[in-house]
């Protein structure tokens, strides 16, 4: 475990990793020790800066999501980071890759929150019983470590590898078997990615309800008006200017960015 001070250095290095575009060394090399309960107060160092600058959070996402990946990382549980109103993007606006360090694109099943959801006994029928409807998303994550050498504790602290997100406009989720929505990713024309709905835990609603029961201790509840990403139906693709991303679901529509 580390020393506040330790802590505050570890985000303040991060912070400035992401303003400046230029990655550091793993959190992990740099301060021995480091557990994922530091990693998750570091994170809240920079989201309390970014919400006293004037941010504001629009929702969660879940990392991790898939057993292959938490093999990889050696956790047997996701991990969460959060959205904030800066990290908004337009399909209508290209997004400048100049303000990133690794980016990539993740495709996802959003779900938009018409009530509160419960907290440490929250259960999939809750989810779909607050759930206003369901959305194609695209996730842009990044990683302000060098060459994306992380541990779960340096992607924890940086916010899960957060760094933009869009949405479109999706369905009511009545009708919809989440279990079955199948999603491709298009670079130009090129399908370059595809996927099914179930890779997100059996089912991206039962990732929500874990997400409601993780912070709850911390006194934090997923609200009215959020957003949640439950993780990816496909594995990321590195992101180059001059791209186009289109992500098409089943019965969601399609979503897309493009990158100068």
């Amino acid at each position: 475990m580390l020393l506040l001070s330790q802590r505050g250095e570890a985000a303040a290095q991060l912070e400035a990793a992401e303003s400046q575009s230029r990655p550091i060394a793993p959190l992990t090399d740099s301060f021995p020790g480091i557990g994922v309960d530091d990693a998750y107060e570091i994170q809240l160092v920079n989201i309390r800066r970014k919400l006293a600058a004037g941010d504001q959070i629009r929702g969660h996402k879940v990392g991790l999501s898939s057993v292959v990946m938490q093999q990889m990382m050696g956790v047997d549980e996701p991990d969460y980071g959060h959205l904030l109103s800066s990290m908004e993007l337009d399909e209508n606006v290209p997004v400048d890759l100049s303000q990133y360090c690794y980016p990539r694109v993740e495709v996802e099943i959003g779900f938009v929150l018409g009530a509160d959801l419960p907290g440490e006994e929250c259960t999939e029928y809750d989810v779909l019983a607050a759930t206003e409807r369901v959305v194609p998303a695209l996730e842009l994550i990044d990683s302000r470590i060098r060459d994306w050498r992380i541990t779960i504790a340096d992607t924890i602290a940086d916010n899960a590898s957060s760094a933009g997100y869009a949405i479109g406009e999706g369905a009511p989720v009545d009708g919809i078997d989440l279990t079955m929505i199948d999603a491709s990713l298009f670079r130009g024309d090129e399908v370059v990615a595809a996927g099914r709905s179930d890779a997100v835990l059996g089912n991206p609603a039962t990732s929500v309800a874990w997400l409601a029961r993780k912070v709850a201790p911390y006194g934090v509840r997923l609200r009215a008006g959020h957003l949640v990403l439950p993780g990816s139906c496909t594995r990321a693709i590195d992101v180059h200017p001059g791209a186009r991303f289109t992500a098409k679901f089943s019965e969601l529509g399609a979503v897309s960015l493009s990158f100068v």
